[in-house]
């Protein structure tokens, strides 16, 4: 649910100092420090996205933030601060932590304009300036691009309902900086198959788990696969009409699943980098939210089946985990998705179609070639 922030009293911008990371393209993400519980902000992304131009002096530690309206200037370690050069006194202090200078975003908002929309469903602030709204990932302070395990990879059994089930797990550091989400095609085409580890060892990735449905019986050459697929920003594959659920993330990895109907407003924006089509939906919200018909399936597969399964989970601390398990149904998927800590889930093609690689190897090995995959790059 929605909630516009008022002035935001809790919430911070980060100014990251120009370091070797920076440069390389850092993501930009805001924390909550879980002391103070203020949320961060990064002052770059105002910069690209909000019509601030920002200039750091390193001998006076001072900070000028400058849009059309006003000049703020403020120095790390003192409360006293400048609008249009008329001296204020800050409730927070900028200071300097991991290379990254923080300033208070209340001050910086009411001064400059910005607008603010909390989402709490996928952990963001929409920020916005002017005609031009971003949303900005929000996580805990101390974790982020200096994570120690960027990617779990852990064999687990969950209980459902009294049967056990064995699954193969991986668990993503969205917000570290060297992990890069990707949509790869087989072959680099619409309509080619190849195998889950070739696909990842010839786009160098370190981890990938298996996409869409596609069409894995016709005799033809030209496999069809089914469902909208985004990569690097660009269309891949149309699919109007169709209500299954979408796996989508932006630049800096912030990951949500919409609705199929919603499709084509989010990515008129032109902030989606990657998305894939699949469904059902398994969580919304950490509750198991099952429409199975509602999306548009019938295929008795889905709807009661059991078999092998592929699906993807995002939690509320933007982390990504990728599981596969056998013998499943659809609302026993839920269920594992949902002890595993997601927060929203969908299911994946499954069947012969699932598999799951990471390091060079299979944890779950497909029973034939695929249509595409969900890869992830450790740069």
């Amino acid at each position: 649910m929605k909630k516009i922030v008022t002035l935001f009293v809790l919430v911070c911008i980060v100014f990251l100092v120009p370091t070797d990371w920076a440069a390389a393209g850092p993501k930009n993400f805001g924390y909550v420090d879980q002391q103070s519980n203020r949320t961060f902000v990064p002052i770059r992304f105002l910069s690209g996205y909000a019509g601030a131009d920002v200039k750091w002096t390193s001998a006076e530690q001072r900070i000028d933030i400058m849009n059309e309206q006003k000049k703020v200037t403020l120095y790390v370690g003192k409360r006293a601060a400048y609008i249009n050069d008329s001296p204020v006194v800050l409730e927070d202090v900028p200071f300097i932590d991991n290379g990254i200078t923080y300033v208070p975003l209340r001050f910086v908002s009411e001064a400059l304009g910005v607008q603010l929309q909390w989402n709490a469903d996928i952990a963001s602030v929409m920020v916005t300036y002017a005609d031009r709204s971003t949303p900005l990932p929000v996580i805990k302070r101390g974790f982020g691009h200096h994570s120690s395990k960027p990617i779990v990879s852990e064999r687990k059994t969950y209980r459902v309902a009294g049967r056990s089930f064995s699954v193969q797990q991986v668990t993503l550091s969205l917000m570290h900086s060297k992990i890069h989400l990707d949509v790869a095609l087989a072959g680099n085409t619409i309509g080619k198959v190849e195998n889950l580890n070739s696909i990842a060892k010839r786009n160098n990735a370190i981890v990938a788990i298996n996409g869409t449905f596609f069409d894995a019986y016709t005799e033809a050459d030209f496999k069809t696969p089914y469902g909208y697929i985004v990569s690097k920003g660009q269309m891949k594959r149309k699919s109007s009409g169709d209500r299954r659920t979408i796996f989508t993330y932006d630049k800096n990895n912030l990951a949500e699943l919409i609705p199929g109907p919603g499709f084509n407003d989010r990515f008129a924006l032109g902030t989606m980098e990657g998305g894939l089509q699949a469904g059902p939906r398994l969580l919304k919200d950490g509750k198991v939210a099952l429409n199975v018909k509602e999306e548009g399936f019938k295929d008795p597969k889905i709807l009661t089946g059991g078999g092998a399964r592929s699906a993807l989970g995002i939690t509320r601390d933007h982390k990504l985990i990728l599981l596969t398990t056998g013998g499943a149904t659809i609302p026993q998927l839920a269920e594992i998705m949902k002890q595993a800590g997601a927060h929203q889930a969908m299911n994946l093609d499954g069947g012969a179609s699932s598999g799951l690689y990471y390091n060079g190897k299979y944890l779950t090995t497909p029973g034939r070639q695929i249509s595409n995959a969900l890869i992830v790059k450790y740069q």
